[in-house]
């Protein structure tokens, strides 16, 4: 059948020109239309397409395309795939929009956009074609419109994409910052827990330090004799002040009989101190010799 459709339309090929106008047609044959590249003028003018497949920007060796008075509802997206295209008829279809790939038409040279419920920027950009000059105005200014409308979607995707970067860049910042807090208190933890082991290694080393203390205390008071029987205690001394008034009476004692056998038996005697202390002793004496019991002593 698809050979027969192609050479169906073979038939209808008239040198570059292929018209498929009036034929009632709801789709595009595209695959038939591929193998049949010398075809750059066609026309599909009053059919009933409601839309055109994907594959159909395939045919980009059309120059000419007339699509006028169908119910087209859009064009596919990749429409701008059709870079050879130069004359464009769009006449009398339910259009709104043009795809953004349209400003990639860069040899369009002719458009026709009439009877289009077309958005009103649209509209008023495109103008009438109502003859050759303003169809071909109109091709200028819509392309230059949709450049601008690709251009400011560039752009918008551009801000996009650098949002999307400045968020991801964010993101990883706010993970780094997580990750550093997690570090921070999993550090903070360690130390907590290290100080306090320390605490708990110093209580037992103090009590193990008591503890020892405490033993060894228990140990001397075992070895210490009963408490009644008291340890030797130095001896006192009883009457030092007596001791030393005696000390200093012999002292004084031994000084006068020194001077008295200084005074008696060397030539001193006749010295008038002397002669003074040979006199004293002689009255002591005197005086003594009354008394029996001194008498016996001396």
């Amino acid at each position: 059948m698809a050979r027969a459709r192609a050479g169906t339309l073979k038939d209808k090929l008239d040198g570059n020109e292929l018209d498929l106008s009036l034929c009632d047609l709801s789709e595009v044959p595209v695959r038939e239309l591929a193998a049949l590249p010398k075809a750059t003028i066609l026309d599909l003018s009053c059919n009933n397409l409601v839309s055109l497949p994907s594959d159909f920007c395939s045919l980009m060796h059309l120059v000419k395309l007339d699509l006028s008075k169908n119910r087209l509802q859009q064009l596919p997206l990749d429409f701008g795939r059709l870079v050879n295209l130069q004359h464009l008829d769009l006449l009398n279809n339910r259009l709104v929009t043009l795809p953004v790939s349209f400003a990639q038409l860069k040899n369009l040279k002719w458009l026709d956009l009439k009877d289009n419920p077309l958005d009103p920027v649209l509209a008023k950009v495109a103008g009438d074609c109502l003859d050759e000059k303003q169809c071909k105005q109109a091709a200028v200014r819509v392309l230059q419109h949709m450049r601008a409308i690709q251009s400011e979607q560039d752009r918008e995707r551009q801000r996009k994409l650098q949002a999307e970067r400045e968020m991801e860049k964010k993101r990883e910042a706010e993970q780094r910052a997580k990750e550093a807090q997690q570090r921070e208190l999993r550090k903070r933890e360690k130390a907590e827990e290290k100080e306090r082991r320390r605490r708990e290694y110093d209580a037992q080393r103090a009590a193990k330090q008591e503890m020892e203390k405490q033993t060894k205390k228990e140990t001397v008071q075992t070895r210490k004799p009963p408490s009644n029987s008291r340890p030797p205690q130095p001896p006192r001394r009883k009457h030092s002040w007596s001791r030393s008034v005696l000390r200093v009476l012999l002292f004084v004692l031994l000084c006068i009989l020194c001077t008295l056998a200084v005074c008696k038996l060397t030539e001193l005697q006749h010295q008038p101190l002397c002669i003074s202390v040979n006199t004293l002793y002689e009255d002591v004496v005197a005086a003594l010799q009354n008394h029996k019991t001194l008498q016996n002593m001396l």
